[in-house]
């Protein structure tokens, strides 16, 4: 065992001494592996990103209401007085002066022109809410401004939202419905509400002309085991035909919905790059082991054993591929971690996020990249030991 581990040192250590005698060969590995991992890597980053802003909003403690079957806030239709009823269970958290800790809320989408393009209205969260929303949603913070008063046209715009749309910024005049809204204030949640603007939900009912209706109740819980109270209350109340969750699951879901596109083209991008990166590293090692075929046989001769010989091809295999993918991670991190970007949700408006490239997603990556090398370096090692000695030497 000994023996045979200390000739695959020797070979490996000869064979990567060669390596600049045949570096247009090996680049061609490292190079096409880099490429793999860079956009492997990118597309997973871009996936963890939305996970995290989407999934990442909402409270396992807090409880979202919305009519029954609808699969999102845009769909969904009650009222403040449903609001109101629910408002009042068993379960729902209250402040200090006993008044419950709750939001009846109604989104809608507008349009706003984005930084790179002026003349094309963009998708835009627009979220009308009472001013109990504040003290439920406490992670919600002011950078700049005051909160909007209610009654009048105001709005407090997200702090990614202000970075994707043009004319967003503190004091700045919006026109929606054929009204001027003023911007007082901006906001950071660090979730996906940075890519809304919030106004008061009177004002913004009677704007767009939707009377009492509401698109949610959003509620602190006395405690997470609260929710099971609340759906098992309104489940009872005939006059309630409404879906209960918990607020961590509603966005959790949305991630899924919002998510899978990312999934299939990662997928499919994927498979044809790894693709072209095994036939690349198959072609490269099978000409590294036709030049130096009668090195290989001459090896063979003087009694170094097939498999170190084998075992020795792989390794360097996996070595260029390693490399290229340790290269290719590094260029993902470099050129978009921590670059926001914006996407269309499940409810098509535009939601805000942040590349994130994870230790997790480089592991991924050079998990594949060794993959690849090894399968790779695999058949050309086979091939290589599988030569008749006298012919390849011969042959040299």
């Amino acid at each position: 065992m000994i023996r045979s581990f200390n000739q695959i040192a020797a070979i490996t250590a000869a064979n990567l001494r060669s390596i600049p005698d045949r570096l247009g060969l090996s680049l061609v590995i490292v190079v096409g592996i880099a490429g793999v991992a860079a956009v492997l890597v990118s597309l997973l980053a871009m996936r963890q990103g939305l996970d995290q802003t989407l999934g990442g909003t909402g409270k396992r403690d807090r409880m979202i209401m919305m009519r029954a079957s609808s699969d999102g806030e845009l769909s969904s239709i009650l009222t403040t007085d449903i609001g109101d009823i629910v408002k009042r269970f068993k379960g729902i958290a209250k402040d200090a002066s006993g008044q419950p800790i709750a939001s009846n809320e109604v989104v809608v989408i507008t349009e706003l022109p984005t930084e790179s393009s002026e003349d094309t209205g963009v998708n835009v969260t627009m979220r009308g809410v009472e001013a109990m929303a504040f003290t439920l949603r406490p992670e919600v913070r002011l950078m700049e401004g005051t909160r909007f008063t209610p009654g009048l046209r105001e709005v407090i715009v997200g702090k990614k939202a202000q970075q994707s749309f043009k004319g967003t910024g503190l004091g700045s005049v919006l026109r929606f419905r054929g009204a001027d809204w003023k911007v007082v204030g901006v906001f950071e949640s660090n979730d996906s509400h940075e890519s809304e603007l919030w106004a008061d939900l009177g004002t913004l009912q009677t704007s767009f002309s939707r009377g009492n209706a509401t698109s949610s109740l959003v509620a602190q819980l006395d405690s997470a085991s609260s929710l099971e109270l609340i759906k098992q209350a309104a489940a009872n109340d005939p006059r309630l035909k409404v879906d209960v969750l918990s607020e961590r699951k509603y966005y959790s879901d949305q991630s899924d919905r919002s998510s899978r596109p990312i999934v299939a083209l990662t997928g499919i991008v994927a498979f044809f790059m790894v693709l072209a990166a095994l036939f690349a590293a198959l072609n490269t090692m099978f000409a590294a082991i036709s030049v130096r075929a009668k090195e290989i046989a001459t090896l063979r001769a003087i009694g170094f054993g097939g498999l170190p010989v084998m075992c020795s091809v792989i390794v360097e295999s996996m070595l260029l591929a390693l490399l290229g993918g340790i290269v290719g991670a590094a260029l993902a991190y470099l050129l978009f971690n921590g670059a926001t970007i914006s996407t269309l949700s499940s409810n098509f408006t535009q939601v805000a996020f942040s590349f994130q490239v994870s230790p997790r997603l480089v592991v991924i990556g050079l998990t594949i990249a060794l993959v690849i090398g090894f399968l790779g370096g695999l058949l050309p090692a086979f091939m290589a030991v599988r030569r008749n000695i006298p012919q390849a030497l011969r042959a040299g």
